[in-house]
C-alpha cells in the first residue's frame, strides 16, 4: 500500500513515501506533483547522510535564481529519515530486505523507482549530486540510459577510491569493523530530549561562523537512532564498493557531465581532479576556487546554488 503524508504548511514542503518498501522524504520546491506540462525537473540526489532537509537553502536558491519556473526536488535515501508518527520505518520488510535497500547498490534502485512512480517519463532532468549522490548519478545513467538527462551536476564527487582517500583511512575501520560499536553512543543520543539535542548540535556547530540555521533541525532528526545506522551502514558499502572510476559511463555522457572538485577535500584529494581531467581532456571539470567546504549545505549552501544556476542557464534556454 503506498501511503504517503505531507508536512503541514509551516514546515518544509515535504512528502513521506514508502519507495521499495523503506520510508523515504521527498523534499519539494514547486509543483508537489508532476504531469506532461512539467518539462524540467531538478534533482537532488544527497550524499550520505541522505537527509534532504540540509540542502533547503540550496535548493531554494536554484527555485528562485530560475524564476520559480521548475520545480525543485530532493529525495532523501531509503531509511535517512525519521517516518511520521503515522508510518513506519519500513513498509514491508520481505521486499526491504530482498533489495537490501538501506545498501549501496539498493540505494541505487531506489532512486531509478523514485523516478518511475514519481516522475513523468518524458521529463527533461537536471540531476544535481553530492558526494556519493555523484556515484549513484552515474550508476542511474548507467543503468537507464534513456533517461532524459540535460545536465549532471557532480558537487565534491566521491566516485573513486574512497577508502584510500585521507578521510577514508580514517573512517574505513570505524564504519567496517566498528560500526555496531559506533550504534551504542547514537542509540544513547537518541534518548535524549529534543531541546538537548538541538543545543548539542548547535554546540557541535558552533565553530562555523556562518552557519546555515536551516541544517539543525534535519541534523537532530538525524538523531533518531534507525537513520544514523542505516547512513552508518551505507557508508561501510561505499568504502568496500566504490574503488574504480567508472570511465566507460563518464565518457559516454561526458557531455553532459560538470564536475566540480573541492581544493581542500579530504573525502576527494585534489589528485583525482588532475586525474579524471587527464584522462578526459575534453571534459567540463573545475576545482574550488572559493574555499568550499565537502560539506557545503553548512555554510555555502546558497553560494554554491549561485554557480550551478550560471553554469547551466544557457543549457535550459534550449
Amino acid at each position: 500500500m503506498d501511503q504517503t503524508v505531507t508536512e503541514s504548511p509551516d514546515e518544509l514542503p515535504t512528502d513521506f513515501i514508502y519507495c521499495c518498501g523503506a520510508i523515504t522524504e521527498v523534499l519539494k520546491f514547486g509543483p508537489c506533483r508532476l504531469h506532461s506540462g512539467n518539462k524540467v525537473l531538478f534533482l537532488i540526489i544527497p550524499g550520505n547522510p541522505g537527509v534532504v532537509g540540509f540542502y533547503k537553502t540550496f535548493m531554494q536558491t536554484i527555485h528562485s535564481m530560475f524564476g520559480y519556473k521548475h520545480p525543485v526536488w530532493a529525495v532523501s535515501h531509503a531509511g535517512h529519515c525519521a517516518p511520521p508518527d503515522s508510518m513506519d520505518m519500513i513498509e514491508d520488510s520481505s521486499s526491504a530486505a530482498e533489495g537490501d535497500v538501506f545498501g549501496l547498490n539498493g540505494q541505487i534502485e531506489h532512486k531509478l523507482a523514485f523516478l518511475r512512480k514519481s516522475v513523468p517519463r518524458e521529463t527533461r532532468l537536471v540531476l544535481v549530486g553530492h558526494s556519493i549522490g555523484c556515484y549513484i548519478i552515474l550508476e542511474m545513467m548507467k543503468r537507464d540510459p534513456e533517461l532524459k538527462v540535460i545536465k549532471a551536476i557532480m558537487l565534491f564527487p566521491t566516485i573513486e577510491r574512497m577508502a584510500q582517500t585521507p578521510q577514508g583511512k580514517v573512517m574505513t575501520p570505524v564504519l567496517c569493523q566498528m560500526r555496531y560499536v559506533a550504534y551504542l553512543p547514537v542509540f544513547l543520543l537518541s534518548l535524549l530530549p529534543e531541546g538537548l539535542k538541538t543545543s548539542l548540535i548547535k554546540l557541535v556547530f558552533s565553530g562555523i561562523r556562518s552557519l546555515d540555521q536551516a541544517i539543525v533541525q534535519p541534523t537532530v532528526g538525524l538523531l533518531s537512532g534507525d537513520c544514523a545506522a542505516n547512513a552508518m551502514y551505507m557508508g561501510g558499502q561505499e568504502m568496500r564498493k566504490v574503488l574504480e572510476r567508472d570511465n566507460e559511463t563518464i565518457r559516454n555522457n561526458l557531455e553532459k557531465l560538470i564536475f566540480y572538485y573541492g581544493a581542500t577535500d579530504h573525502w576527494c584529494p585534489v589528485q583525482y581532479y588532475h586525474d579524471i581531467k587527464q584522462d578526459f581532456p575534453l571534459g567540463d571539470f573545475r576545482l574550488c576556487e572559493n574555499g568550499f567546504r565537502h560539506a557545503f549545505v553548512l555554510d555555502t549552501g546558497r553560494e554554491v546554488a549561485t554557480m550551478v544556476v550560471e553554469w547551466i542557464r544557457g543549457d535550459l534556454r534550449t
